[in-house]
Parts: C-alpha cells; structure tokens; sequence
C-alpha cells in the first residue's frame, strides 16, 4: 500500500483529489495539509509517508520550499509536484529541492494516480528532452580562472556505474536497468548508492540533471 499525503491551499482540491487517489485500491490517502510547513509537520505524524502529492503556488511556505524542507527531514518521501503552472524557474526549483517530478492538474485522474507510483517505484517524472532543458537552465555562469568542469568518468565511475546514470537519465526503473544490464536489482540498487556517494548528490532526480549536464563530456 502506497500512503500518500496531499498538500494543496485549496480545501476544494485537496478533498477532491483525497477522493480521486483513494479510488485506487493500492494507495491510501494518510493526511493532507495546506502547505509546506503543515506537511512538515504531518509527516513527523507520518514519518513511513511513500508521496508527498504537492501544490507548487502556495501562501505561506511554497511547494518548493517544502520540498526542501521535506527532502531534508524525510529524505527516502518521494514529493511529486502538482501544478496549473507550466512555470520553469518553480519546477527547476522544486527539482533542485529532490522533488520527483511533476504534473499539471489538469491531466487525467488516472495519470495522477499512475504518476504517483511512478516516483514510489523510484523513477522521475521528467521527459528527458526536460531533463536537458533544466541542466541548461542549471548550468553554473563560468569565473574567472574557474577550474574546467569534471567529466563523469573522472569521478571514478565504472562502465557499469556510468550505464546505471544514463538509465536513470532516460527514466527507466530499477527493474528496467536491470534487465537492461543483466543484473538483479538488489545489485542496481548498490550500483546507486555507490554512485550518489561518488557524485555527491542526494538522489536519482539530481543523478540525471548532472548526468545531462556533462554527458557530452564523456
């Protein structure tokens, strides 16, 4: 069972997508809140929450920084964002933050659900033709006399880690990569771990921004 808690300021959307993700048999709705702060504090209420299902546009503390402020405290909660606004500088900051994507609110009841276990299952919810826009977007201004950037491979990445990042890139699942690599995917798992280590990076959505922003330097 996949638990979920829903943020959104809207009372209306929150009840009404309450109802709309408990209409699936494998999820259940643990709490929602209004904004970034009250989900904090929910989910040390609900510390084994699965999906933070989160407004982008909200008073008081935003989608995005209570993105931050969960990733930090809860840092294995998928949040997934969920918006009317198809707005880069929110979703490049939410990302940033460890959100695992994103949707617009108009979409289909289904897709919401679906995206829901997508990010549970440990994937993002990013096209990767996004995935390269946001590493442009991220791309640090060059300084003076700064050191050139590293290429992947210079961060002590085997063949095989350096296969897992660009799986991870294009969105496909740990049971994908496995498959992919033949391998079990206890040992892919490994493979991930080994790699955030290496990059020093906090999870799978910032393995494939970096990924995107240096991948042509391999």
């Amino acid at each position: 069972m996949i638990k979920v808690v829903i943020v959104d300021d809207d009372s209306f959307i929150r009840e009404s997508l309450k109802v709309l993700v408990a209409l699936d048999p494998d999820i259940e709705v643990a709490g929602a809140a209004g904004d970034g702060d009250e989900a904090l504090s929910l989910l040390k209420q609900l510390p084994h929450t699965d999906v933070v299902l989160m407004d982008i546009r909200m008073p008081h503390c935003d989608g995005v920084e209570g993105t931050k402020l969960i990733k930090a405290s809860f840092p294995s909660t998928s949040v997934l964002m969920l918006t009317t606004f198809d707005d880069d500088e929110y979703i490049i900051e939410a990302l940033r933050n460890g959100a695992s994507g994103y949707l617009l609110k108009n979409i289909p009841p289904d897709r919401i659900i679906q995206g829901i276990k997508t990010v549970h299952e440990g994937n993002l919810l990013i096209h990767p033709d996004i995935a390269r826009k946001l590493a442009g977007f991220l791309q640090p201004a060059a300084r003076p006399k700064e050191v050139p950037a590293r290429t992947l491979v210079s961060y002590g990445l085997t063949k095989a880690e350096l296969a897992v990042v660009s799986s991870i890139a294009e969105g496909h699942t740990n049971k994908e990569i496995a498959a992919e690599l033949f391998l079990s995917e206890g040992t892919v798992k490994n493979y991930i771990t080994d790699i955030l280590s290496k990059l020093g990076l906090r999870d799978r959505t910032q393995i494939a921004i970096f990924y995107w922003k240096n991948q042509r330097e391999l």
